[in-house]
């Protein structure tokens, strides 16, 4: 799976962000000619690159040159112009889940209905061209994961359409509820609305590496120097692979519960295999006032975290949860329908590095073969399993 993590030390913005893609290799020439496709007014904004640097540190820095400072458009607008282009699916889809993010924000800042928000700064030519060109350049990188480091939170003022505002900016703070963040750096507005934004609606998780093989860094140069770091965002690109030797990133979540019902713990696990939790099970434990209780934990990936959890906390009678992110080493392994003396079964098979290591039948398999001929479902087991170690001695 290609997967790419950003690295924002220094924060994050949209032109940072087209610039780090772009230095992975997208051309110019094919951003240029997607964004076409939006049908803008024509030479209403032209786009660059250069090479720089930010305190001895190269990156390549994105520009776009705006030639209508005018027009704002609404939400709605915006969002029917993407919609309405002929852009992928998959484009169309980033960018406008950017715009409804941003959307969201500016509603419950100014306290008024999403389809009513009108767009200043992210409004503008140049944020179009951020967020959508974002999108166009992980389409053509082929990327189908995103993660982020946390992000800094700045300080100070800045200056916007609505007046001097606190770094960071309400938007930019609604944005980032629910993301990684952290103080640990100097004043300024290191995160824009737009880079807040962008992380929000796409990364699969905040405030951790995911464990892939690296490919390419992309290094994207902010527009100001910052006496504390190099003002550049990096773009790692890789591909997560599930090979022996290699990490694979979960989450694993926990709570302590000591006044649900078996039933009702039993209906949870259920629940919370069916919406894709990789993994559930239980734990007696021992709680204060001598009272005995059960551990529920679950192993998830990190963009399932937020679902699971909710599931949790309401059906059962939890009112937190703790988690934290675990590696894991992991055989590679596939599924494949074998002929047998009861018919089609499915086997999993298990690998390490292409060497077939075992192949056992599924159990759901053996279970509607016992169902449906009135045998014990451990007979059916021992001959599928005996007649599969036939098939490989004859071999």
């Amino acid at each position: 799976m290609k997967t790419i993590y950003f690295d924002c030390y220094a924060g994050i913005s949209g032109d940072m962000t087209v610039g780090a893609l772009l230095d992975l290799g997208v051309p110019l020439e094919h951003l240029q000619a997607e964004l076409a496709k939006l049908q803008l007014p024509p030479q209403s904004y032209g786009l660059s690159t250069s090479r720089t640097e930010r305190r001895h540190v190269g990156a390549l820095k994105f520009d776009v040159a705006v030639h209508d400072h005018h027009t704002h458009r609404h939400y709605g607008g915006i969002d029917a112009m993407i919609a309405g282009s002929s852009l992928s699916g998959p484009v169309q889809e980033r960018a406008r889940s950017i715009f409804r993010r941003l959307a969201e924000a500016e509603a419950r800042v100014h306290g008024v209905p999403v389809e009513e928000v009108h767009f200043h700064e992210v409004g503008a030519v140049d944020s179009i061209v951020d967020i959508v060109g974002t999108a166009i350049c992980l389409d053509y990188l082929g990327v189908e994961e995103v993660y982020a480091a946390a992000l800094p939170l700045g300080g100070g003022f800045v200056e916007t359409a609505h007046g001097r505002l606190p770094v960071p900016a309400p938007a930019t703070a609604d944005l980032l509820q629910g993301l990684a963040v952290h103080g640990e750096c100097g004043p300024g507005e290191r995160v824009t609305p737009t880079g807040a934004a962008i992380i929000a609606a796409l990364a699969a998780g905040t405030g951790h590496r995911p464990a892939m093989r690296l490919e390419r860094i992309g290094s994207g140069a902010g527009g100001k120097d910052f006496s504390d770091c190099p003002n550049i965002l990096r773009a790692f690109l890789g591909s997560a692979e599930q090979e022996w030797g290699t990490g694979d990133g979960i989450v694993v979540a926990e709570t302590n519960i000591d006044d649900s019902t078996s039933e009702v713990l039993g209906y949870v696990m259920e629940r919370l295999l069916e919406e894709g939790a990789l993994d559930v099970f239980f734990s007696p434990i021992q709680m204060k006032k001598n009272r005995p209780a059960t551990q529920l934990s679950f192993l998830c990936r990190p963009q399932q975290l937020d679902s699971l959890a909710r599931l949790v906390l309401t059906e059962t009678s939890a009112i937190g949860l703790r988690h934290y992110h675990a590696s894991r080493i992991i055989l590679e392994r596939r599924v494949e329908e074998r002929q047998t003396p009861f018919g089609p079964v499915r086997f999993k098979l298990v690998f390490d590095n292409g060497l077939l290591l075992r192949a056992a039948p599924e159990y759901e398999e053996c279970r509607r073969i016992a169902r449906e001929r009135g045998i014990p479902c451990r007979e059916v087991m021992e001959q599928v399993v005996a007649w599969q170690r036939a098939g490989e001695a004859a071999q």
